[in-house]
């Protein structure tokens, strides 16, 4: 037998997106939505989608910007990756399911995405699972050093604010985005099936348009996507999340690394529990399912 894999058969036109979905669990059920991150896709949650889904959720996991199955509506959007686009689709996406409050869930991007909805627009917000914690950018302050073991998890970042480094992830992005599985999740044992079920999402016309201006976009380096910048404006203030939240750090993660409860405490003003996970990195929901998936249902059942 192959690999499961989670069908977008779904399609829902939302703000400037044509967003591919997975659906899943029954269609009145307290909703949930899943959101990926970069360098992933659907398939960091193939085994969560079906737990909730048996627990009577209602489950999407929409393909972000730049991925999948999920294309512009319109040629002459920008192909912005900035977080204040990846909160107003998740936003957008919201309306056009006619769902009014949901659990969000996500890591990375996703995680962002969710992050910029729940304190931004907490009444859409019905509990926040975030993946190292508060993930909203500060902008203002990306030009600050970080220290020089935290500065070396971030050599892809500045690799793309070059054009070799447009020109890397244009040549092979499959080589240099399993780099990054490997080095961010390192105690994690996927094989090539796995990895390949992925990398599939990121065949995106316009992913590397998107992942680019992301990580310029994050440094200010390069100027945003004007439709959103009072969503961005609203983002640099950086705004305390109240609606009630679990966070994760994975105690292998190769990009950020982990924290005590304490150290983001005045960023949440909500019911918060914050948890360690031994032996998993960045890719949690994927390589914990039952931790994400509980965590999640917790926060359904509240």
């Amino acid at each position: 037998m192959g690999l499961p894999l989670l069908t977008a058969d779904t399609r829902v036109r939302a703000g400037v997106l044509d967003v591919a979905c997975h659906m899943a669990g029954p269609v009145d059920g307290p909703p949930v939505l899943l959101m990926h991150g970069f360098p992933y896709d659907i398939h960091s949650y193939v085994d969560v989608a079906p737990m909730l889904a048996a627990a009577g959720c209602r489950v999407v996991v929409p393909y972000l910007r730049g991925y999948g199955g999920t294309r512009f509506l319109d040629a002459a959007t920008p192909r912005s990756g900035e977080q204040a686009v990846l909160g107003d689709d998740l936003r957008a996406l919201l309306d056009a399911l006619s769902i009014g409050r949901a659990v969000l869930a996500g890591y990375d991007w996703g995680g962002r995405a969710a992050c910029v909805v729940a304190a931004l627009w907490p009444e859409r917000c019905a509990g926040l699972v975030s993946v190292n914690s508060y993930n909203l950018q500060n902008i203002a302050r990306a030009m600050a050093p970080d220290t020089p073991v935290n500065e070396q998890r971030l050599w892809y970042q500045y690799l793309f604010h070059s054009e070799r480094g447009r020109a890397a992830l244009t040549q092979d992005r499959r080589a240099l985005c399993r780099r990054l599985w490997e080095r961010w999740s390192p105690t994690w044992a996927f094989d090539d099936a796995c990895f390949e079920r992925s990398a599939a999402a990121f065949d995106h016309p316009d992913f590397v348009d998107v992942v680019i201006h992301s990580y310029r976009h994050r440094f200010g380096l390069v100027p945003g996507d004007p439709a959103v910048a009072e969503v961005e404006r609203r983002i640099a203030a950086q705004p305390v999340i109240t609606v009630p939240t679990i966070t994760f750090d994975g105690l292998t993660d190769g990009v950020r690394p982990w924290e005590h409860a304490e150290a983001q405490a005045h960023r949440f003003s909500g019911p918060r529990a914050h948890r360690l996970v031994p032996g998993v990195g960045h890719n949690l929901p994927q390589e914990a399912p039952r931790l994400f998936a509980d965590a999640i249902l917790e926060l359904v059942r509240r």
